[in-house]
């Protein structure tokens, strides 16, 4: 019959007990996930504790593709620093290097300016309407480290959806099979 004839008999032959063991084990592996995230939030102080760079704007320094781990604290940003930041009306962070940190002198608050490295003009172009500066309020993190092209996984089952219905399904199949 094949493989295919095989898997389908496979699945068949799956006990009650059997499938309720391996979605307990799913349910296990998804929280055991989230509770790391979490977890990687409180410790970083960062909404987003990791991200993956999406376009060359960083180049040299950060390539598409490249994973970045954040962390927030109580330090003042400042000028050379790398963030990465939410405008208002975009789902998707940014990251980019501060160039100007400006502080009212009345509040106390800072406002920053961003730009990419390799751009030739700062950031208030992809601000929102009228925003000329970020606030505390839009930055997630600062760059702490980096994992080089770890992030093309993501950059591409974004981009080809199709490859990662496959994927998910392969492990789905994986699961549903595995007699352990």
């Amino acid at each position: 019959m094949g493989w295919f004839g095989d898997t389908v008999d496979s699945i068949k032959s799956i006990q009650i007990r059997q499938a309720l063991t391996q979605a307990i084990n799913l349910g296990l592996i998804v929280t055991s996930a989230l509770i790391i995230w979490k977890g990687l939030m409180l410790v970083t102080g960062s909404e987003s504790p990791v991200v993956v760079v999406l376009s060359e704007s960083m180049e040299p320094g950060f390539a598409r593709g490249d994973i970045l781990f954040l962390h927030m604290n109580k330090d003042p940003i400042r000028a050379g620093e790398i963030v990465v930041f939410n405008v208002d009306g975009r789902p998707i962070p940014i990251v980019h290097r501060v160039i100007k940190v400006h502080e009212r002198r009345d509040t106390g608050e800072d406002y920053v300016l961003t730009k990419g490295d390799n751009n030739p003009d700062d950031d208030r172009i992809l601000y929102a309407p009228g925003q000329r500066w970020l606030q505390k309020h839009h930055i997630m993190g600062k760059a702490a480290g980096f994992l080089p092209y770890v992030g093309w996984v993501t950059i591409i089952m974004t981009e080809k959806p199709i490859i990662k219905y496959i994927i998910i399904g392969a492990l789905g199949l994986l699961v549903i099979t595995s007699k352990d």
